[in-house]
């Protein structure tokens, strides 16, 4: 994994600046998660391993998939081929989203609570992550009642386990 993103971060890079340079960061992620789902298809992935065919035929195979990319996007997905580096594409995409998010200073939430929560606690949840991360948050909540009660807060690098699931896994560990 670890070499993917080796491979992927000076891509990432020259696309991420290619993108806020055209006050395009929006449209490039869009085109990038696109090409990215198309390698992950087994057919085109097996394609694009292929060694008999040529990086242009690569490339267009991506192009055709992905109708509607501007040009830039286009020449980048012709780089990535000239280079062998299509089946990267998924973790440029990551990264690239990474790096977009970081620049707006927003982080995305995924909340896991033992009940649903209501607007109002999602709005208190916000603020209070909002505040702690200093960053605009967007939530995406879930609800799994193995959890007892509390709530598992996830996001890229933390993860707060306030859940009484967690709780009593963390006490019975302690006694043990």
């Amino acid at each position: 994994m670890a070499e993917l993103s080796t491979i992927a971060r000076p891509y990432t890079k020259a696309a991420f600046e290619t993108a806020l340079e055209q006050k395009a960061l929006d449209k490039w992620s869009e085109m990038l998660a696109l090409a990215a789902q198309a390698t992950q298809d087994e057919q085109v992935s097996t394609l694009l391993s292929n060694p008999a065919l040529g990086s242009d035929q690569k490339a267009e195979l991506i192009l055709e998939i992905c109708s509607g990319m501007s040009e830039q996007v286009q020449n980048f997905v012709k780089i990535l081929a000239e280079n062998n580096r299509l089946l990267v594409l998924p973790e440029i995409s990551s990264l690239f989203d990474r790096f977009k998010a970081e620049q707006q200073k927003s982080v995305d939430v995924e909340v896991t609570s033992a009940f649903k929560l209501t607007k109002e606690q999602q709005t208190k949840l916000v603020q209070a992550l909002g505040k702690k991360l200093d960053r605009e948050v967007n939530i995406t909540s879930s609800v799994d009642k193995s959890l007892i009660g509390g709530l598992l807060i996830k996001t890229e690098d933390l993860v707060i386990d306030g859940s009484i699931r967690g709780k009593l896994s963390k006490l019975s560990e302690a006694l043990t």
